[in-house]
């Protein structure tokens, strides 16, 4: 079972790094140079143990060849090799650090752009607060991981092939003993390598948890505090932050078992150079200067087993990001362009539903069961009927942000599977009744129907939305502030610069999901107004939960758990005396 955990954990391991090894490699040039500086240094740092390796055995077999012209030369080359050591190590510290950095920007980037394209469904399902800290903390890591993965295994290399053949030059057997001890600090510390890192993943997970009840908690403030329940919010927040700490200690006492692991061995090493050092002396096999050389070499090896073993923290950690980005990289999205999609071009705005089925991923049960219906180009639909009968999830399927299971929908007689859903999209408006505002001013929140507009273009769409008069009445006209998500306006206006937001679109289909529901009586007639001007010429798809407010629709679908109950106009449904003139006799009052 172990072994098979193991090859688990090396496969996963590779995979992982494939995924990151295409970032690393945009900046082969950075690389290169950082890694020749780290040879640089290291090759600094071996010479050392080898100067004083010189003068120490000049000092005992031939004191006159000590000359002060000698060691001023000896002096002269080692300041020389700081310099370079120096150098070498600032563009290191600097340059490395910074080519982390882009490679974390990059990554984030990817993993923002990857997001924006993800379906519906997988939000359906997924924190936010846990996707904020993957695309912010979780890559934090990444950064000193890219910089120092690639110049920690080199100067490890390099320190332990030049340690081995200077060492093998002076005494073969004192070397295979020396290293046979590397194998045996790797073995005990390999246990707490390995918990690191789950703790680590686990504390991860929960920072996005505290980022969750965190959103969750101060964009519901106005709740919060309306119901007093401020302590129930911070008994969330605490019992959260909590698990956190109890992850973080376990995840520290790991640290410090592997630390203690480490430090405890670089005792019984420096004891084995010593005692073992003065036992071949003993018997002749090496001089003072190589015990001398021995000794500080072995700092120079114990102190590359630390970086190795501090590296192995990062490493856990900068793995532990690259796992979470790729938790989300590799996450498909449902929606997507077929392979042979085209453009969706000139619209009539004709709507088709052929016997379409659909239910959200993870349910068994259909939210809408062989639906059949079609609107005419310029047609006013209505789809009316009781909670949980599909009414949004019904118009959500034509824009495709859900992908239905059954059965096709149309445009103009075409599958819109069949175009690219950027074009699709761009031809279809969308007011909710859940409007978002932006953070940002009153006029970006209306260019967002149309980035390249101008303001007399933004102008003239809330004017058509009905909203141009209490927008220059603002503190800064169009260049308030609406603050976050548009808190500062109320809902009347929130809903009337979404109506601008559309009219600046300009779409052929219009769809309206319960956009006056929510409004006082006075806000409701005037966007009842805005939408009205909005609807005309354009093929709309209205869900009403004010029956009074599509008695002139020109087809009424009356929408149930089992599909379409009944159809027509109101008249024609008021005749038949059924569930339409049940629902219409109870919402008109």
């Amino acid at each position: 079972m172990k072994r098979n955990e193991r090859r688990e954990t090396r496969q996963k391991n590779v995979r992982l790094f494939k995924r990151f090894l295409p970032y690393l490699l945009r900046h082969k040039g950075e690389i290169a140079l950082d890694l020749f500086c780290a040879s640089l240094t290291t090759a600094c740092e071996l010479a050392l143990p080898l100067i004083v390796r010189e003068i120490t055995d000049t000092a005992v077999n031939d004191i006159a060849a000590l000359t002060v012209k000698r060691i001023v030369m000896v002096a002269v080359f080692y300041i020389f090799l700081r310099i370079v050591d120096s150098a070498a190590n600032y563009y290191m510290a600097c340059g490395g650090h910074v080519m982390g950095s882009r490679i974390e920007t990059e990554m984030r980037n990817d993993l923002f752009s990857h997001l924006q394209g993800l379906s519906f469904s997988f939000y359906d399902n997924t924190k936010i607060g846990q996707l904020m800290s993957r695309l912010t903390s979780d890559l934090f890591d990444v950064t000193e991981f890219a910089h120092h993965m690639p110049e920690e295994m080199l100067i490890a290399v390099i320190k332990i092939i030049g340690c081995f053949i200077i060492f093998a030059d002076m005494n073969i057997w004192f070397t295979l003993i020396i290293f046979a001890m590397f194998p045996l600090i790797l073995v005990m510390t390999k246990r707490n390598r390995t918990k690191m890192r789950e703790t680590f993943k686990e504390s991860r997970h929960q920072i996005g948890e505290i980022n969750a009840i965190t959103e969750d908690s101060l964009l519901g403030i106005r709740v919060v505090q309306s119901f007093a329940n401020e302590p129930i919010e911070k008994e969330k927040f605490d019992k959260g932050s909590n698990l956190f700490l109890k992850i973080k200690r376990q995840s520290y006492k790991y640290m410090a078992r592997f630390h203690t692991t480490v430090r405890l061995m670089d005792g019984m090493m420096y004891i084995l150079v010593l005692s073992g050092g003065a036992l071949f002396i003993r018997a002749g096999e090496i001089n003072v200067a190589d015990l001398t050389a021995y000794t500080l070499m072995v700092s120079t090896l114990m102190g590359t087993i630390r970086r190795i073993v501090e590296f192995s923290e990062q490493f856990s950690r900068g793995m532990t990001g690259i796992e979470r980005f790729d938790e989300v990289m590799t996450e498909l999205s449902e929606i997507k362009d077929c392979e042979n999609a085209v453009e969706l071009g000139e619209v009539n705005g004709e709507i088709a539903f052929q016997n379409v089925s659909f239910a959200y991923k993870g349910t068994e049960n259909n939210v809408l069961n062989g639906i059949n219906f079609k609107a005419k180009a310029g047609e006013s639909v209505a789809v009316v009927g009781p909670s949980g009968g599909g009414k949004t999830t019904l118009c959500n399927l034509i824009p495709r942000f859900y992908e239905v299971n059954e059965g096709s929908v149309t445009i103009d007689g075409k599958d819109i599977r069949d175009f690219t859903l950027k074009s699709l999209r761009s031809h279809i408006g969308v007011v909710q009744q859940d409007v978002y505002m932006f953070s940002g001013t009153v006029k970006e929140n209306i260019a967002y129907g149309n980035p390249d507009a101008t303001d007399e273009e933004i102008i003239k769409a809330a004017e058509d939305a009905g909203a141009h008069e209490f927008i220059t009445q603002l503190p800064n006209g169009y260049d308030t502030y609406v603050g976050e998500r548009g808190v500062k306006l109320s809902g009347g206006q929130k809903q009337r610069i979404s109506i601008a937001r559309v009219f600046l679109k300009n779409p052929e289909i219009l769809i309206l999901d319960e956009a006056t529901s929510a409004l006082d009586n006075e806000s409701e007639r005037l966007v009842q107004q805005s939408l009205e001007r909005l609807a005309k010429g354009r093929t709309t798809l209205t869900i009403a939960h004010r029956l009074t407010t599509i008695r002139n629709a020109t087809h009424i679908l009356v929408l149930t758990e089992d599909g379409i109950a009944e159809q027509g106009s109101h008249d024609e449904l008021m005749k038949q005396n059924g569930l339409y003139a049940d629902m219409y006799a109870l919402y008109s009052v």
